[in-house]
Protein backbone atom coordinates (compact mmCIF):
# COMPACT_ATOMS: atom_id res chain seq x y z
CA UNK A 1 0.00 0.00 0.00
CA UNK A 2 2.93 2.18 0.20
CA UNK A 3 3.89 1.89 -3.42
CA UNK A 4 0.04 3.80 -3.73
CA UNK A 5 0.55 5.86 -0.62
CA UNK A 6 3.17 7.56 -2.52
CA UNK A 7 1.58 7.85 -5.57
CA UNK A 8 -1.13 9.92 -4.90
CA UNK A 9 1.19 12.03 -2.53
CA UNK A 10 3.35 12.51 -5.27
CA UNK A 11 0.87 13.79 -7.72
CA UNK A 12 -0.40 16.53 -5.13
CA UNK A 13 3.21 17.43 -4.12
CA UNK A 14 3.73 18.41 -7.74
CA UNK A 15 0.57 19.89 -8.23
CA UNK A 16 1.51 22.72 -5.22
CA UNK A 17 5.07 22.82 -6.10
CA UNK A 18 3.67 24.45 -9.48
CA UNK A 19 1.14 26.76 -7.66
CA UNK A 20 -1.95 24.72 -8.33
CA UNK A 21 -4.14 23.54 -5.50
CA UNK A 22 -6.27 20.31 -6.66
CA UNK A 23 -9.43 20.87 -4.37
CA UNK A 24 -9.83 23.97 -6.39
CA UNK A 25 -12.98 23.64 -8.02
CA UNK A 26 -15.16 25.54 -10.55
CA UNK A 27 -18.69 24.86 -11.85
CA UNK A 28 -18.24 26.33 -15.73
CA UNK A 29 -17.25 22.30 -16.38
CA UNK A 30 -18.58 19.51 -16.14
CA UNK A 31 -16.35 18.13 -13.88
CA UNK A 32 -17.11 20.63 -10.73
CA UNK A 33 -18.49 19.15 -7.83
CA UNK A 34 -17.69 15.91 -6.37
CA UNK A 35 -15.88 12.54 -8.14
CA UNK A 36 -19.23 10.07 -8.94
CA UNK A 37 -19.38 6.32 -9.40
CA UNK A 38 -21.24 4.63 -12.11
CA UNK A 39 -24.62 4.89 -10.12
CA UNK A 40 -23.77 8.76 -9.42
CA UNK A 41 -23.36 8.51 -5.83
CA UNK A 42 -20.33 10.70 -4.85
CA UNK A 43 -16.67 9.59 -3.71
CA UNK A 44 -15.71 11.00 -0.23
CA UNK A 45 -12.44 11.13 1.42
CA UNK A 46 -9.18 10.96 -0.31
CA UNK A 47 -10.47 9.64 -3.00
CA UNK A 48 -11.93 13.10 -3.48
CA UNK A 49 -8.82 14.75 -3.80
CA UNK A 50 -6.82 12.25 -6.17
CA UNK A 51 -9.86 12.01 -8.47
CA UNK A 52 -9.88 15.61 -8.87
CA UNK A 53 -6.43 16.04 -9.15
CA UNK A 54 -6.50 13.30 -11.82
CA UNK A 55 -9.33 15.11 -13.96
CA UNK A 56 -7.59 18.51 -13.42
CA UNK A 57 -4.15 16.87 -14.20
CA UNK A 58 -5.35 15.02 -17.81
CA UNK A 59 -8.30 17.68 -19.02
CA UNK A 60 -11.44 15.78 -17.83
CA UNK A 61 -14.78 17.26 -17.76
CA UNK A 62 -16.46 14.59 -16.56
CA UNK A 63 -17.33 13.99 -12.89
CA UNK A 64 -18.23 9.66 -13.08
CA UNK A 65 -15.56 7.19 -12.99
CA UNK A 66 -15.75 3.39 -13.17
CA UNK A 67 -14.00 0.21 -12.95
CA UNK A 68 -13.38 -1.57 -16.48
CA UNK A 69 -15.91 -4.62 -15.55
CA UNK A 70 -18.24 -1.59 -14.53
CA UNK A 71 -18.50 -0.09 -17.68
CA UNK A 72 -18.37 -3.32 -19.86
CA UNK A 73 -21.66 -4.61 -18.24
CA UNK A 74 -23.06 -1.14 -18.68
CA UNK A 75 -22.31 -1.51 -22.48
CA UNK A 76 -19.53 0.55 -22.67
CA UNK A 77 -15.70 -0.01 -23.95
CA UNK A 78 -12.70 1.42 -22.63
CA UNK A 79 -10.72 3.29 -24.91
CA UNK A 80 -7.32 1.71 -26.26
CA UNK A 81 -4.38 3.19 -24.02
CA UNK A 82 -6.55 5.26 -21.59
CA UNK A 83 -5.00 5.11 -18.23
CA UNK A 84 -7.12 4.39 -14.92
CA UNK A 85 -7.02 6.15 -11.58
CA UNK A 86 -6.42 4.41 -7.96
CA UNK A 87 -9.50 4.55 -5.55
CA UNK A 88 -9.22 3.61 -2.28
CA UNK A 89 -12.23 1.84 0.15
CA UNK A 90 -12.00 1.37 3.40
CA UNK A 91 -13.56 -1.69 5.51
CA UNK A 92 -13.42 -3.58 8.69
CA UNK A 93 -13.96 -6.95 9.99
CA UNK A 94 -14.83 -8.52 13.50
CA UNK A 95 -12.23 -10.94 14.93
CA UNK A 96 -12.39 -12.66 18.19
CA UNK A 97 -9.02 -12.54 20.13
CA UNK A 98 -7.74 -12.80 23.54
CA UNK A 99 -7.15 -9.82 25.69
CA UNK A 100 -4.15 -9.51 28.39
CA UNK A 101 -6.47 -11.28 30.70
CA UNK A 102 -6.94 -14.21 28.92
CA UNK A 103 -10.46 -13.08 27.69
CA UNK A 104 -12.22 -14.12 24.67
CA UNK A 105 -13.27 -10.43 22.98
CA UNK A 106 -14.28 -8.99 19.42
CA UNK A 107 -12.01 -6.74 17.86
CA UNK A 108 -12.94 -4.75 14.88
CA UNK A 109 -10.37 -4.70 12.13
CA UNK A 110 -9.45 -2.20 9.90
CA UNK A 111 -8.44 -2.73 6.14
CA UNK A 112 -7.90 -0.55 3.03
CA UNK A 113 -8.17 -1.68 -0.82
CA UNK A 114 -7.33 -0.35 -3.86
CA UNK A 115 -9.23 -0.96 -7.05
CA UNK A 116 -8.73 0.70 -10.59
CA UNK A 117 -11.43 3.31 -12.09
CA UNK A 118 -11.36 4.99 -15.84
CA UNK A 119 -12.85 8.52 -16.53
CA UNK A 120 -15.87 8.45 -18.85
CA UNK A 121 -14.00 10.53 -20.74
CA UNK A 122 -12.46 7.37 -22.11
CA UNK A 123 -15.38 5.32 -22.06
CA UNK A 124 -17.47 4.83 -24.88
CA UNK A 125 -20.77 3.52 -26.06
CA UNK A 126 -22.58 4.10 -22.46
CA UNK A 127 -25.89 4.85 -21.65
CA UNK A 128 -26.43 8.72 -22.34
CA UNK A 129 -27.19 9.36 -18.89
CA UNK A 130 -23.12 9.05 -18.57
CA UNK A 131 -22.49 11.90 -20.99
CA UNK A 132 -23.37 15.73 -20.70
CA UNK A 133 -23.63 15.55 -16.99
CA UNK A 134 -25.61 18.96 -15.94
CA UNK A 135 -23.40 20.85 -13.77
CA UNK A 136 -24.66 23.63 -11.72
CA UNK A 137 -26.49 26.95 -13.40
CA UNK A 138 -24.85 30.28 -13.90
CA UNK A 139 -25.60 32.36 -10.95
CA UNK A 140 -24.48 36.46 -10.27
CA UNK A 141 -20.95 36.39 -9.03
CA UNK A 142 -22.35 38.68 -6.47
CA UNK A 143 -25.33 37.12 -5.30
CA UNK A 144 -26.23 35.60 -2.54
CA UNK A 145 -26.19 31.89 -2.54
CA UNK A 146 -29.71 30.21 -0.86
CA UNK A 147 -28.52 26.83 -0.09
CA UNK A 148 -25.46 27.57 1.23
CA UNK A 149 -27.07 30.52 3.68
CA UNK A 150 -29.50 27.64 4.51
CA UNK A 151 -26.75 25.19 5.03
CA UNK A 152 -24.47 27.74 7.04
CA UNK A 153 -27.59 28.84 9.42
CA UNK A 154 -28.60 24.99 10.12
CA UNK A 155 -25.11 24.47 12.06
CA UNK A 156 -25.71 26.83 14.90
CA UNK A 157 -22.67 28.60 14.19
CA UNK A 158 -22.62 31.92 16.22
CA UNK A 159 -20.97 34.13 13.50
CA UNK A 160 -20.41 37.64 13.52
CA UNK A 161 -19.58 40.22 10.71
CA UNK A 162 -18.31 42.93 10.35
CA UNK A 163 -14.11 43.94 10.15
CA UNK A 164 -11.32 43.19 8.09
CA UNK A 165 -10.41 39.72 9.19
CA UNK A 166 -12.49 36.22 9.01
CA UNK A 167 -10.77 33.54 11.62
CA UNK A 168 -12.72 31.35 14.10
CA UNK A 169 -11.53 32.08 17.83
CA UNK A 170 -11.88 28.58 19.83
CA UNK A 171 -11.89 30.49 23.44
CA UNK A 172 -15.69 32.06 23.00
CA UNK A 173 -16.53 29.58 20.14
CA UNK A 174 -17.64 32.03 17.54
CA UNK A 175 -16.83 32.90 13.85
CA UNK A 176 -15.74 36.44 12.53
CA UNK A 177 -16.18 37.07 8.82
CA UNK A 178 -16.27 40.71 7.36
CA UNK A 179 -19.29 41.64 5.80
CA UNK A 180 -20.59 39.79 2.53
CA UNK A 181 -20.05 43.09 0.44
CA UNK A 182 -16.70 43.04 1.45
CA UNK A 183 -16.13 39.84 -0.55
CA UNK A 184 -14.30 39.80 -4.07
CA UNK A 185 -17.61 37.29 -4.80
CA UNK A 186 -20.26 35.34 -3.29
CA UNK A 187 -18.32 32.53 -3.90
CA UNK A 188 -14.95 33.60 -1.92
CA UNK A 189 -17.51 34.34 0.85
CA UNK A 190 -18.68 31.07 1.68
CA UNK A 191 -15.82 29.64 0.87
CA UNK A 192 -14.02 31.84 3.86
CA UNK A 193 -16.86 31.16 5.74
CA UNK A 194 -17.19 27.32 5.49
CA UNK A 195 -13.53 27.21 6.21
CA UNK A 196 -13.95 28.57 9.71
CA UNK A 197 -16.85 26.58 10.04
CA UNK A 198 -15.06 23.51 9.72
CA UNK A 199 -12.34 24.75 12.31
CA UNK A 200 -15.35 25.09 14.50
CA UNK A 201 -16.73 21.75 13.97
CA UNK A 202 -13.24 20.84 15.49
CA UNK A 203 -13.96 22.10 18.69
CA UNK A 204 -13.51 19.88 21.65
CA UNK A 205 -17.46 19.35 22.55
CA UNK A 206 -17.77 18.71 18.70
CA UNK A 207 -15.46 16.79 16.75
CA UNK A 208 -12.49 17.40 19.19
CA UNK A 209 -9.69 18.23 16.34
CA UNK A 210 -6.11 19.51 17.95
CA UNK A 211 -5.80 22.91 17.03
CA UNK A 212 -2.04 24.35 17.37
CA UNK A 213 -1.20 27.47 19.26
CA UNK A 214 0.73 29.07 17.06
CA UNK A 215 1.34 30.15 13.13
CA UNK A 216 4.66 28.00 12.38
CA UNK A 217 3.57 25.40 14.48
CA UNK A 218 2.89 22.42 12.52
CA UNK A 219 -0.23 21.25 14.27
CA UNK A 220 -1.83 24.41 13.16
CA UNK A 221 -0.89 24.43 9.68
CA UNK A 222 -2.69 20.83 9.54
CA UNK A 223 -5.77 22.20 10.35
CA UNK A 224 -5.46 24.89 8.08
CA UNK A 225 -4.89 21.84 4.97
CA UNK A 226 -7.80 20.31 7.11
CA UNK A 227 -10.11 23.18 6.90
CA UNK A 228 -9.38 24.37 3.34
CA UNK A 229 -9.69 20.92 1.96
CA UNK A 230 -13.09 20.87 4.12
CA UNK A 231 -14.30 23.77 2.76
CA UNK A 232 -13.40 22.37 -0.91
CA UNK A 233 -15.58 19.50 -0.19
CA UNK A 234 -18.63 21.59 1.49
CA UNK A 235 -18.42 24.17 -1.91
CA UNK A 236 -18.85 21.04 -4.19
CA UNK A 237 -21.69 19.47 -1.97
CA UNK A 238 -23.23 23.30 -2.93
CA UNK A 239 -22.36 23.84 -5.90
CA UNK A 240 -19.99 26.74 -4.89
CA UNK A 241 -16.57 27.10 -6.63
CA UNK A 242 -14.29 26.97 -4.32
CA UNK A 243 -11.86 29.84 -4.01
CA UNK A 244 -8.34 29.41 -2.27
CA UNK A 245 -7.51 32.04 0.12
CA UNK A 246 -5.16 34.31 -0.84
CA UNK A 247 -3.90 34.82 2.95
CA UNK A 248 -3.18 30.22 2.94
CA UNK A 249 -0.13 31.03 0.57
CA UNK A 250 1.86 30.90 3.30
CA UNK A 251 0.85 27.83 4.30
CA UNK A 252 1.78 26.10 1.25
CA UNK A 253 5.83 25.58 1.68
CA UNK A 254 4.76 23.60 5.57
CA UNK A 255 2.13 21.73 2.89
CA UNK A 256 4.58 20.41 0.65
CA UNK A 257 7.38 19.51 3.63
CA UNK A 258 4.82 17.99 5.20
CA UNK A 259 3.49 15.85 2.70
CA UNK A 260 7.43 14.84 1.38
CA UNK A 261 8.00 13.44 4.77
CA UNK A 262 4.78 11.66 5.10
CA UNK A 263 3.03 10.04 2.80
CA UNK A 264 -0.32 9.24 4.50
CA UNK A 265 -0.33 12.95 5.74
CA UNK A 266 -2.73 13.98 2.92
CA UNK A 267 -4.89 10.61 3.66
CA UNK A 268 -5.31 11.67 7.49
CA UNK A 269 -6.28 15.54 6.03
CA UNK A 270 -8.83 14.17 3.58
CA UNK A 271 -10.11 12.10 6.51
CA UNK A 272 -10.55 14.73 8.71
CA UNK A 273 -11.67 17.01 6.30
CA UNK A 274 -14.61 14.16 5.42
CA UNK A 275 -15.53 13.72 9.19
CA UNK A 276 -15.82 17.78 9.43
CA UNK A 277 -18.02 18.25 6.08
CA UNK A 278 -20.01 14.81 7.00
CA UNK A 279 -20.77 16.36 11.18
CA UNK A 280 -21.99 19.55 9.68
CA UNK A 281 -24.23 17.76 6.99
CA UNK A 282 -25.71 16.13 10.06
CA UNK A 283 -26.63 19.20 11.32
CA UNK A 284 -28.75 19.57 8.74
CA UNK A 285 -32.48 18.98 8.56
CA UNK A 286 -33.42 15.25 7.50
CA UNK A 287 -29.97 14.48 7.58
CA UNK A 288 -29.59 11.30 6.45
CA UNK A 289 -26.37 8.75 6.99
CA UNK A 290 -24.38 8.46 3.60
CA UNK A 291 -21.60 5.58 4.68
CA UNK A 292 -22.73 2.31 3.76
CA UNK A 293 -23.01 -0.27 6.60
CA UNK A 294 -19.30 -2.06 6.67
CA UNK A 295 -17.47 -0.11 3.68
CA UNK A 296 -16.63 3.50 3.80
CA UNK A 297 -14.53 5.70 1.87
CA UNK A 298 -10.63 5.72 2.43
CA UNK A 299 -9.29 8.08 4.10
Amino acid sequence: MTKQYQAVTDRIVAMLESGVRPWRQEWKGGAGGRPLRSDFSPYRGANVLNLWAAAMSRGFTSRIWMTYKTAAGLGGQVRKGAKSELAFYVGAVTRERENSNGETVEATIPFMKTYLVFNVDEIDGLPGQYYGLETAPEREPDARIDAADAFIGHTGAVIHHGGGRAFYRRSTDEIHLPEFESFTSAAAYYGTALHEIVHWSGAEKRLDREKGKIFADPVYAFEELIAELGAAYLCADLAVSAEPREDHASYLAGWIKALKADNKAIFRAASYAEKAAGYLHSLQPAAVGEEAEGEREAA
